[in-house]
């Protein structure tokens, strides 16, 4: 069994996180916030066994052999190799960090400490992103040539804060939500993203200039041309992801969410056809592969390298959006 500390006293790990580590096998055994009252408070509320208010305290427990960091982006890095240098694995929240120094540092620790370390990227975990990877990989819809994500949404009151209003801590909707698109392209297409072109929006969520919407093109490497539109502010809209081909089109609707839901709909000459799917929990499936992956069995369903990846995708398209010009997506490796 797994023994789990989260590094952050976070929704995400309230209401999705804590739940998936228990469902596959782990325990969750202590927290760390820095105020003492709300740590207990949360280690109460969850039946977490302890709460603690610093770093080291949390990953130099021996009786901790895994950490879930889901605090604000900027503490990511630092977070991340104090775990690496104690010997835990990792789990780590997107984007994995401000910078791609910073990302790239952090899974060189990890490598260096012989321990796992993977990115929550809970999106390829969907069966209806695995079902649309599969048809394409099975040439259902001949040659991939272009995609079109729609994961424009609105982002309730509890999960504001920071996300509209902290710049250094990697708030905006493009790290927040288009680095998510990113990778679930990725995985879909089987396929690394080379080019971004961009336009933010500022609709009145955001504070100090942060973009609360953006559309824009991803190029990849296999030619697929990629549309999307990320948003915060979008109270009505649908959330989808298409990719059109050939022989075929797959059409996606309501696929861009936390929750085990959605449908795929394979349209070709011979009409329309719905994806069989075996809706399971994202985050129970992305905790079982991290847990084999640390008995040695396997890897993690997204990777810390998979994290570079979002997060190089990221930046270039917020530097696309700030220039108005093509930026070139470099990881560095």
């Amino acid at each position: 069994m797994t023994r789990w500390g989260l590094i952050g006293a976070s929704t995400i790990a309230k209401e999705w996180v804590i739940s998936a580590i228990r469902a596959t096998g782990g325990e969750v055994v202590s927290v760390m916030s820095t105020s003492a009252e709300r740590g207990k408070a949360y280690a109460a509320e969850q039946g977490i066994a302890r709460s603690v208010t610093t770093l080291d305290a949390l990953v130099n427990d021996p009786e901790i052999d895994a950490v879930y960091i889901s605090t604000t982006n900027e503490l990511h890095r630092d977070q991340a190799l104090a775990a690496a240098k104690a010997g835990k694995h990792i789990l780590c929240e997107k984007p994995l960090a401000m910078a791609l120094e910073d990302a790239r540092a952090m899974v060189q620790a990890a490598k260096d400490a012989g321990i796992v370390m993977a990115t929550n990227h809970h999106l390829r975990n969907a069966a209806t992103h695995r079902a649309m990877r599969d048809a394409i990989k099975a040439g259902r819809i001949g040659t991939p040539l272009a995609a079109r994500v729609f994961h424009a949404v609105y982002l309730p009151p509890h999960l504001q804060g920071w996300r509209l209003d902290k710049p250094e801590a990697g708030g905006g909707v493009i790290l927040d939500i288009t680095v998510h698109d990113a990778d679930t392209l990725r995985f879909v297409l089987d396929s690394d993203p080379v080019e971004a072109i961009a336009f933010a929006q500022a609709g009145g969520m955001g504070k100090v200039g942060l973009e609360d919407a953006v559309m824009g093109v991803l190029r990849f490497e296999n030619g697929v041309i990629a549309q999307f539109h990320d948003g915060f502010t979008t109270k009505f809209a649908e959330t989808g992801l298409e990719v059109h081909g050939t022989d075929g089109s797959l059409i996606g609707r309501n696929v861009m969410t936390q929750r085990a839901a959605g449908t795929v709909t394979l349209r070709d000459a011979s009409g329309e056809h719905d994806l069989p799917l075996d809706h399971r929990n994202l985050y129970e499936t992305a905790l079982s592969a991290f847990h084999a992956a640390v008995a040695g069995k396997g890897r993690p369903s997204a990777t810390g390298e998979d994290g570079i990846w979002s997060l190089a995708t990221g930046l270039a398209v917020v530097e696309a959006a700030r220039t108005g010009r093509t930026v070139r997506i470099e990881t560095g490796f």
